[in-house]
């Protein structure tokens, strides 16, 4: 995840590297929810890339983990 002040982007990438989609979240607590509901649309999501786990991409991260998802 691309992280920023006001919006995430995701990218859901397969286990072979293809990229199976892209899209933008706001960066809320509603947002996170709708980006993991997206992701597992896509395939069973078990880790996450996120850049600036300790700036914007924090809580998204600490909600990632909640969920048993291994950022």
């Amino acid at each position: 995840m691309d992280t920023h002040g006001e919006v995430h982007v995701a990218a859901v990438i397969s286990p072979l590297g293809k990229v199976l989609g892209t899209e933008s979240f706001p960066a809320t607590a509603a947002g996170y929810r709708q980006l993991l509901v997206w992701a597992r649309k896509r395939g069973t999501v078990r880790r996450a890339g996120v850049e600036g786990t300790g700036t914007f991409g924090s809580c998204l991260s600490r909600y990632l983990q909640a969920q048993q998802v291994e950022v």
